[in-house]
């Protein structure tokens, strides 16, 4: 063997135990962020990752719809009121429940535009109007042999098909109500970033310090370090909301982040209680990481009446 095929193969072995080593070490830290993530989810209830992906792109769509193109956010109400209660009524269904869905979507997409454009009347007639479509709908099909039921569950079916109308369509709706007044498009990304504080707040104080359950009958998973942490985040963001985006004094600001974060809570362990009745873990699995978009809207179905409340009081 040459002196050069000598020197080579040290060389060469040299390189191949580099790339070894790099090899192992690049699993190594792969197998830690899989175990941390793992750890998350398991205290969380979620994969962060994905999470953050999916809030990036609903964050993102929001700020365009609101900040760039005030008519746009209808179109992005839309779309989250449409597939919210298509998935609801979907696991209604599934538990039973015969919830009528092309009617149920027919209601979401007209109650958007109605409420942007004719503002209180066009919320709420269109919206009891969906309660009515949605009962005559399921009503009607009782001519068919295939859909006939007792009398009991009949009117279980029609309360169901009311339950998706009201919880989701109507107290969704008051977001895009929101928007369409004058100035109101600052109030709904206001009240909408103090939401998601909020839900950011109770997710990091809870797997900091979470040790003490909130309401474990209904959600194990929420402790009330988090819910304490919650409002001091949504407090914190409220402030500088009234002062450099709404334009109020910071004791409205104090109230509004206390309200909201109460009321984000609330709607969060409402989903939780309805899924726990429905014996699902999610609602659905459009988005992942995320379960479905009531998963993600739930904190935003009650603090969105109780914004439009705040605008009427102090804008």
């Amino acid at each position: 063997m040459s002196d050069d095929s000598e020197r080579r193969i040290p060389r060469v072995k040299k390189r191949a135990r580099s790339r070894a080593e790099f090899e192992a070490t690049v699993a190594d830290i792969e197998a830690q962020i899989r175990a941390t993530n793992a750890r998350i989810e398991k205290k969380a209830g979620r994969n962060l990752p994905l999470a953050i992906l999916i809030g990036l792109g609903l964050g993102g769509g929001l700020l365009v719809s609101l900040v760039l193109i005030k008519d746009l956010f209808i179109v992005f109400a839309a779309v989250l009121l449409i597939f919210t209660a298509y998935e609801l009524a979907s696991a209604l269904r599934f538990a039973g429940r015969d919830v009528p869905r092309i009617p149920t979507v027919a209601a979401a997409i007209a109650v958007a535009p109605a409420s942007f454009y004719w503002l209180e009347q066009g919320h709420w007639l269109f919206s009891l109007a969906g309660m009515l479509l949605v009962t005559l709908w399921r009503l009607v099909e009782c001519i068919r042999p295939s859909h006939r039921t007792s009398a009991i569950n009949l009117v279980k079916d029609v309360f169901a098909g009311i339950l998706v109308q009201s919880y989701i369509v109507f107290l969704g709706s008051f977001a895009v109500l929101l928007a369409g007044q004058d100035g109101g498009q600052w109030w709904t990304l206001g009240f909408l970033i103090v939401v998601i504080s909020t839900d950011i707040g109770a997710y990091a104080s809870g797997v900091l310090f979470g040790k003490h359950p909130l309401a474990p009958r209904i959600s194990p998973k929420k402790t009330w370090e988090g819910f304490i942490g919650s409002i001091i985040v949504a407090t914190l963001a409220s402030v500088l909301v009234a002062l450099f985006m709404i334009h109020q004094p910071v004791w409205v600001g104090l109230l509004f982040g206390v309200t909201l974060a109460l009321t984000a809570t609330m709607g969060d362990l409402t989903e939780s209680l309805i899924k726990r009745d429905l014996g699902i873990k999610d609602i659905s699995t459009f988005l992942p990481g995320h379960g479905g978009f009531l998963d993600r809207v739930d904190s935003v179905l009650p603090s969105a009446a109780v914004a439009y409340a705040f605008y009427l009081l102090f804008a």
